[in-house]
C-alpha cells in the first residue's frame, strides 16, 4: 500500500511539473517606473511592456490599481508565445501634491496569475520653475526638437492621423516625457524611448482623433522632466471634413436607394 501510495503521489508530482511548463509566463521589462518630479494637475502615463515567456498565450484578465488616482488601461486580446502586451498606467496628480508610491496588481491565466508593479514619482507645484536654483536648472534635462508643428492636410472627423516628431535631449541627465496636455482632449503619445540619455534622439508620436469641423490648430504641451521648459508646445493643423460614410448614409436617408 505504502509502495503504491509513494508511486501515485510521485507521478502526480510528475504530472503537476509537465502542467506546470506548458503555460505562459509573463516577464516585465522593467516593474517600477519613476516619473521623477512633475508639476501639479497633469496626467502622467507610462507604459509597461510585458513579455509572455511562456510556451501558451496568456490572457490578462484585469489590472488593479492600489487607488482611484491611477488609471490603467491594457492589451485586451491574448498574448502569445513569445510576443508582448502593455499595460498602461496613468496617475492623476491635480489636488495630489507631494511624493507618490503606487501598485498595481496584474492578474492573468500565467503561471504566476498575480504580478505586482509600480508607479512613483513626486508632485511639484504648478509652476515648477520658481522652485529650482541655478545649478540644478544647468544640470537638468532638455528637451528639443526640430519643429514645433505638423499639418495633416484634409482629415474626416473621428478619423486617426500620427504625426512623428524627432525629439533630442541636449541636457546632463535622463530625459523621460511624462505626458501630454491639449484642450480638445483628442491627443495620446507614444516614446520610442522610456528615458533618453543625454545627447540621444527618439520618435515622439502624436496621435489626433479631430472633433470639430473645419480649420483646426491643436496645441499639444508635452510635459516632461526638463526643469528649465518642462512644457513644450507643438501644433497640430488639419483642415477636418465630415466623414465620407456620413454623408453617403444622408444621402441615402434623403432618398429611395433601390435594393441590391
Amino acid at each position: 500500500m505504502n509502495r503504491k501510495f509513494y508511486f501515485l503521489t510521485f507521478l502526480s508530482l510528475l504530472l503537476a511539473g509537465f502542467s506546470a511548463q506548458a503555460q505562459g509566463e509573463l516577464k516585465f521589462e522593467k516593474e517600477t517606473h519613476d516619473f521623477g518630479t512633475f508639476a501639479e494637475g497633469m496626467i502622467a502615463s507610462y507604459e509597461f511592456v510585458v513579455k509572455n515567456v511562456g510556451d501558451k498565450p496568456v490572457v490578462i484578465a484585469q489590472v488593479q490599481p492600489s487607488c482611484g488616482c491611477t488609471t490603467p488601461e491594457w492589451t485586451k486580446d491574448p498574448i502569445m508565445p513569445g510576443k508582448t502586451g502593455v499595460i498602461k498606467a496613468m496617475y492623476n496628480s491635480n489636488g495630489r501634491p507631494g511624493p507618490f508610491h503606487k501598485s498595481i496588481s496584474v492578474i492573468s491565466n500565467a503561471a504566476t496569475p498575480q504580478a505586482v508593479i509600480f508607479i512613483k514619482g513626486e508632485v511639484g507645484p504648478k509652476d515648477l520653475k520658481t522652485s529650482y536654483t541655478p545649478e540644478q536648472k544647468a544640470n537638468s534635462p532638455r528637451l528639443a526638437v526640430g519643429t514645433t508643428s505638423h499639418s495633416f492636410g484634409k482629415l474626416e472627423k473621428g478619423q486617426k492621423a500620427v504625426a512623428k516628431f524627432t525629439i533630442k535631449n541636449t541636457g546632463r541627465q535622463d530625459l523621460v516625457v511624462q505626458g501630454v496636455k491639449s484642450n480638445c482632449n483628442c491627443v495620446t503619445y507614444k516614446v520610442s524611448e522610456p528615458a533618453l540619455k543625454p545627447g540621444q534622439q527618439a520618435t515622439l508620436e502624436l496621435t489626433y482623433i479631430p472633433t470639430m469641423l473645419k480649420e483646426q490648430n491643436e496645441v499639444v504641451t508635452i510635459v516632461s522632466n526638463d526643469i528649465v521648459m518642462p512644457d513644450l508646445k507643438l501644433t497640430l493643423k488639419a483642415n477636418v471634413v465630415e466623414s465620407l460614410a456620413q454623408k453617403n448614409m444622408l444621402r441615402e436617408g434623403n432618398q429611395p436607394v433601390p435594393f441590391r
